[in-house]
């Protein structure tokens, strides 16, 4: 299975528009993007792929990075930056089915997938399929697991992607708190490669008007405010998964300048491969330090 990183950034993105903070500017200056997140999933046997989530900067990222139209996508949650690209769906596909979980959100009162199908029901060659959490379902020729996880007050998930032929395992957290199910995080375990949700530093918790939230024993916020982890929250849970590869993701430009671009935190086009015995990192683009493998 090969994995392109096509967007890294949060909601605004690095360089955020109209931002000319230190982080953004060296952003700019090394000609490096964080664009709204989304993950592209090849199954080389096979020649399908998936798309994790719509980005709005859909139309760039498949401009910017050599990869194939998907032929499925997964939707993990009904924010704007993970879902408004599927508008670019438009006169793009001939077909497209969306995945996307089934549970009704007590805060919307629907399910993600009911609200995909009212908000994009001109979009004829749209298909949305309804996925029920915790049970694994094969797109593309891929195991796919949608986990509930914490991101308040909607219903999120993140997501297990494995390939039946190698054994090949990629976890992604979604946008997330800590305090992850159980339940979710026996299936998140093991990955070889982890894509975490870490929005800021924990240094930062005290600029949240909520501060931060599920702290180690040394007092250390893992959470920043109760809707995403901190950098120290996704490492600490990349350490208790098993993660043999892990990449920081959905970081924010308020990453101080000196940390925004540092080891492990990803930029887009960072490409990767799993197959069954490790992870090789086939792009040239990087953050600090070169090309990994494992």
């Amino acid at each position: 299975m090969r994995v392109t990183l096509l967007g890294t950034g949060d909601t605004t993105g690095t360089p955020t528009v109209g931002c000319d903070c230190a982080t953004c500017a060296d952003a700019r200056a090394r000609g490096i993007e964080r664009s709204r997140f989304s993950v592209h999933i090849e199954n080389e046997r096979t020649d399908e792929s998936i798309l994790v989530d719509l980005s709005p900067d859909f139309r760039q990222q498949f401009l910017s990075h050599a990869v194939p139209l998907p032929d499925a996508a997964v939707v993990t949650h009904i924010h704007f930056d993970h879902l408004d690209g599927l508008g670019n769906a438009y006169r793009v596909f001939d077909d497209l089915p969306v995945y996307a979980a089934n549970g009704v959100d007590p805060e919307t009162g629907e399910s993600v997938a009911e609200t995909i199908r009212r908000k994009y029901d001109y979009l004829d060659r749209v298909s949305v399929h309804d996925v029920t959490p915790l049970a694994s379902i094969e797109i593309c020729g891929l195991e796919l697991t949608l986990v509930p996880v914490e991101h308040p007050p909607l219903l999120c998930f993140g997501l297990v992607v494995v390939d039946p032929e190698t054994g090949a395992k990629l976890s992604l957290s979604g946008d997330t708190s800590y305090d992850i199910p159980v339940d979710s995080r026996d299936r998140l375990r093991d990955p070889d490669l982890f894509l975490a949700d870490a929005i800021v530093p924990a240094a930062l918790c005290d600029r949240h008007p909520l501060g931060g939230s599920h702290h180690d024993a040394d007092g250390v916020p893992r959470s920043f405010g109760t809707k995403h982890m901190t950098r120290e929250g996704a490492l600490a849970l990349a350490d208790e998964l098993g993660a043999n590869v892990t990449r920081l993701v959905h970081t924010a430009h308020y990453y101080p300048a000196d940390e925004a671009f540092e080891e492990p935190l990803a930029v887009d086009g960072e490409q990767y491969r799993l197959d069954g015995t490790g992870v090789t990192r086939l792009d040239t683009a990087t953050a600090e330090s070169g090309p990994t493998t494992d």
